[in-house]
């Protein structure tokens, strides 16, 4: 049975030629067809305005991103067999770079699987669907899942706002075997509990692994401040690796008491402070008690997540940045990131040129980072690449 067509306006095809995958619904020629008798989620095939066929997407009437592409080819079948080449293709990417299964496995578009973030956390798998489309092929995505990996539980998390544009419910539950009672990770040489259904996101945050390895080397005898430290995965290997103190900072109780019981875990409490504070309300304390730090991270949540609060966002990062280079010992070492798709690497770096001169600093990059090879990038969707880090040195004005 062959889908229903949707038509594009005339030129509205050069994105998709070049690779990208997304389909607007200004795009989209209505007065070829009605939309309103689409339902979400529905597989159709895209057509140019000269009826050239561009492949198989799944749609949604009712959103801005309307159509997101699964296939070059049309009519595609989304049955086992698509879950079981994409899945297969994606887990054997992570095992080339990964020795233990602690990653994620699904990483949206690059993927080939928009609209799906899966995290593996051993044998528990941790699913974030955040579409309409992928949402109506969950039953064959998990049968795929249990088939491919033998899992011990499936968790859908839901409590996304992106599902809530979709028309979707946000009741987190385990769809598939029994999640353990206690669920432990192993990231650059420690161990971390981690709790899916209270956590954040999928429950962990293993974007910034390769970064947080680095710092982890730097920190021996240092004094280190975790800004937003969630469950310890920045503080915690830098006292593995000796640092003399470490200081985690997050406004989650929660986060902070599991990360408490992650530094009891690998051993390192007693090197260890946990403050539960706003960080801005922390950084101005700091500064006026002349408090002082030799590495600082500074990892806050995404504070631009749609481009009209851009300008908002632009300064929350610039105060942070400001406010914590001012509570950095002269020669320390400050890390700065920023996981907003909409704050550019050329953004982050003027923040940082213009707080470094704002209170008189010497600062310069001597690494940059992003996202772990575990969130690869596809090449034609500049929306999968969001993390960007700076591993500044800061002095004297010179």
């Amino acid at each position: 049975m062959n889908h229903p067509e949707i038509y594009l306006k005339k030129h509205e095809d050069k994105r998709l030629r070049k690779g990208h995958v997304w389909v607007f619904s200004n795009e989209i020629d209505t007065r070829r067809v009605a939309l309103d008798q689409f339902t979400p989620g529905q597989l159709v095939n895209i057509v140019t305005d000269e009826g050239k066929a561009l492949g198989t997407a799944y749609f949604n009437p009712h959103t801005l991103i309307a159509a997101r592409m699964l296939s070059r080819k049309t009519d595609l079948k989304c049955g086992r067999n698509f879950f079981r080449n994409r899945l297969s293709h994606a887990l054997h990417l992570r095992d080339l770079v990964f020795p233990q299964p602690f990653y994620r496995l699904v990483f949206g578009e690059s993927d080939g699987l928009p609209g799906l973030v899966i995290d593996r956390f051993g044998d528990v798998l941790s699913l974030q669907i955040t579409t309409a489309g992928m949402e109506s092929l969950k039953a064959e995505l998990i049968a795929c899942l249990v088939e491919l990996l033998q899992p011990q539980a499936i968790v859908c998390k839901n409590d996304n706002s992106q599902r809530e544009l979709e028309g979707l419910d946000l009741a987190s539950e385990v769809v598939y075997g029994s999640l353990p009672e206690e669920l432990y990770i192993y990231e650059n040489g420690a161990q971390f509990r981690v709790d899916i259904l209270a956590g954040q996101k999928t429950g962990w945050f293993y974007d910034h692994r390769v970064s947080r390895q680095r710092l982890a080397e730097l920190a021996k005898g240092k004094r280190v401040l975790d800004l937003f430290s969630y469950t310890g995965a920045w503080g915690i290997p830098a006292a593995m690796q000796g640092a003399a103190a470490v200081t985690c900072v997050d406004a989650s109780e929660g986060a902070l008491t599991l990360a408490s019981a992650n530094a009891e875990l690998n051993h390192v409490r007693e090197r260890m402070h946990f403050v539960r504070n706003d960080v801005f309300d922390f950084l101005k304390q700091a500064r006026a008690e002349n408090q002082r730090y030799d590495i600082i991270v500074l990892d806050p949540p995404a504070l631009v997540k749609r481009k009209k609060d851009f300008k908002q966002g632009y300064d929350a990062y610039r105060r942070l940045n400001d406010l914590a280079l001012q509570v950095l010992e002269p020669n320390g070492i400050f890390v700065s990131a920023s996981c907003s798709f909409h704050l550019s690497r050329e953004n982050l770096h003027e923040i940082l040129r213009a707080s470094a001169r704002h209170i008189d600093r010497h600062l310069c990059f001597f690494a940059q980072g992003g996202q772990g090879p575990d969130h690869p990038i596809h090449p034609a969707v500049a929306e999968t690449e969001y993390l960007k880090t700076f591993f500044c040195a800061v002095g004297s004005s010179l």
